[in-house]
């Protein structure tokens, strides 16, 4: 199962992202907001998703960081709507099955 990781976007659309991750068979992790121990939290997944409009900058750099480490594929979405979301990962697996 990919996991995937979304930083950034809106509170309210939580439970939205982690139905629309859950469509492609994937595990998420959101995080809206920047937590303490954002770095560890992060893991190491197979994709991580930066909301781009709605993220603390700092946020974009540990989230950076962690994907080069982790060899994770970086997406950087500017809008943080549930059809971005969507598009990210029907382009990632699109791209995956054409390898």
């Amino acid at each position: 199962q990919m996991s995937i990781v979304i930083v950034g976007g809106h509170d309210r659309m939580h439970c939205r992202y982690k139905e629309i991750c859950g469509k492609y068979g994937c595990k998420c992790k959101v995080f809206t907001q920047f937590p303490a121990n954002f770095k560890n939290q992060i893991g190491s997944p197979d994709m991580v998703i930066v909301f781009t409009g709605t993220v603390a900058h700092k946020m974009v750099g540990v989230a950076s960081e962690q994907a080069q480490k982790t060899g994770a594929v970086l997406k950087h979405c500017h809008s943080s709507s549930g059809s971005a979301l969507q598009e990210a990962l029907s382009e990632y697996f699109a791209a995956s099955c054409a390898k």
